[in-house]
């Protein structure tokens, strides 16, 4: 290859690359993180109803992402259950669904019944809001609306006591 075509080759990678890091941090405004006020969403839940972020105003909040068909979400399954057992009347748990129906949803509590409210972000709107990459992903909110914590994994009842119980005041 001769040199002037080389030199074309890295000019074209850096204004790729300037390109690509201008866009990302120019979208970076319409989602939410660490830190952040979380996004209120409205989404449909099982009995048919809406459930808005809102509606747990000045609770500390625990959003899960989390699919049937997602292997580590089945294994903290019961993890969660327990929590919500445990701590369930002081911790408000709402479990996201991302793109299954409600009849999978159904057939996946019979076996995990966490008690939750269960609600499904069937377009991605509210995962965009939450850069979430995959399940299961945990977000805990403070009681004044702010994500304090993003965690991507499965969790164990007591690794999530340990993350929610800072944000109790």
């Amino acid at each position: 290859m001769s040199r002037r075509v080389i030199n074309l080759l890295v000019l074209f990678l850096l204004i790729g690359m300037f390109g690509f890091f201008g866009y990302s941090l120019a979208s970076k405004g319409d989602n939410t993180d660490v830190g952040d006020q979380a996004y209120n969403f409205e989404l449909p839940n099982l009995d048919g109803t809406n459930t808005k972020l809102s509606d747990y105003k000045g609770e500390v909040i625990i959003l899960n992402y989390f699919a049937s068909w997602c292997k580590p979400c089945v294994d903290e399954a019961p993890e969660l259950e327990a929590f919500a057992k445990d701590y369930g009347d002081q911790y408000r748990l709402i479990m996201i669904n991302k793109g299954e129906t409600k009849d999978r949803v159904k057939k996946f509590l019979e076996k995990y019944n966490t008690p939750a409210v269960y609600v499904f972000d069937y377009n991605s709107k509210v995962a965009k809001k939450y850069n979430v990459t995959g399940q299961p992903e945990t977000f805990v909110i403070d009681r004044q609306g702010v994500i304090r914590e993003h965690y991507n994994g499965p969790l164990t009842s007591a690794q999530l006591y340990g993350m929610v119980k800072k944000y109790d005041q």
